[in-house]
C-alpha cells in the first residue's frame, strides 16, 4: 500500500512540474520584443528583450 501511495506521489509532482514549466515557456514566448521599462521604488530600469 506504500509503495502505491509513493507512486501516485511522484507522479503527482511530475505532473504539477510539467504544467509549471509550460506555463513558464509559454510566458516567456508571450512576452513582447522590445524594451521594457519599469519604475520601482529604488528608480527606473530599463531592459532591452
Amino acid at each position: 500500500m506504500a509503495r502505491s501511495n509513493n507512486l501516485y506521489f511522484i507522479i503527482g509532482a511530475l505532473v504539477i512540474a510539467v504544467a509549471g514549466l509550460g506555463a513558464y515557456v509559454i510566458h516567456e514566448q508571450t512576452k513582447p520584443k522590445g524594451v521594457e521599462m519599469s519604475i520601482t521604488g529604488d528608480g527606473v530600469k530599463v531592459e532591452q528583450n
